[in-house]
């Protein structure tokens, strides 16, 4: 315990799934946690459970971090709430899928924004103060389609913003390292969360049987990755990608 004591974490997207999981860990180990999403009901939920335990934790919203302006707001209101910023987590977006014969410009370009360029808002708007700080870290939430191809899903514009995230996150670690600043990305692979609950059950097994530890991760493998790299236990670890996917890429999932 106590492992991101005295520490200022930003994690968007903590309505539920994988964000809420980070915000709940985070504020464990003892970080003063600063959340937002387009769900302020929800996020307010996650506020709440973190609460009961003894943590710390404030939202803002309801936030759209594809907006400049908003994703500006966000990290201004969270450093006039706590005084500063030690972690920025992005885990939010937003994506669509199908395969790439059939995708429209429209849900290539909506992928790409929401997946691509909210990353790139936050964290241009916090990028000054983890400087002033001294150092921080950044984690961006890339994904396992980032390294390999996937036949039956249409995952082609997915693809192509987790791959453009991993790249975008080395060069932070490149630019941010004369600034004590560590950037890393976490990318999932077949993740149980409410974004994939909707998977009929006959896909749902196959990708279960494919997998080489033989189940679906669950949100808590992905926040405790997360949590190690916004420790100092990674504090020799900059522009990295943690695969958090059950073995997948040796089976070739």
């Amino acid at each position: 315990m106590g492992r991101l004591t005295g520490k200022t974490a930003f994690i968007t997207g903590v309505a539920s799934g994988m964000g809420r999981a980070a915000a709940k860990l985070f504020a464990a180990e003892g970080a003063s946690v600063v959340g937002c999403d387009v769900s302020q009901s929800a996020a307010q939920q996650t506020v709440s459970e973190v609460r009961d335990t003894g943590g710390q934790m404030v939202t803002f919203g309801p936030v759209d971090l594809s907006s400049p302006a908003e994703a500006q707001q966000w990290i201004s209101d969270g450093l006039a709430k706590t005084g500063g910023i030690d972690i920025l987590y992005n885990n939010a977006g937003g994506a669509r899928f199908g395969l790439f014969g059939e995708l429209s410009h429209e849900d290539w370009a909506f992928t790409l924004h929401n997946e691509v360029d909210l990353v790139f808002y936050a964290t241009q708007a916090a990028w000054p103060h983890l400087i002033a700080r001294g150092g921080g870290v950044v984690i961006n939430t890339g994904s396992a389609v980032a390294v390999r191809g996937n036949p039956n899903m249409g995952f082609a514009a997915h693809a192509a913003s987790k791959g453009a995230i991993v790249a975008f996150t080395r060069q932070l670690a490149a630019e941010g390292a004369k600034h004590k600043i560590r950037a890393n990305t976490v990318s999932p692979g077949p993740i149980r969360t409410p974004a994939t609950a909707v998977i009929p059950p006959e896909p749902r097994e196959r990708i279960r049987a494919s997998i080489p530890l033989g189940r679906w991760g669950e949100v808590e493998d992905v926040a405790y990755c997360a949590l190690y790299l916004a420790s100092d236990e990674a504090r020799w670890v900059t522009g990295a990608d943690f695969v958090i996917d059950g073995g997948g890429g040796v089976a070739g999932l």
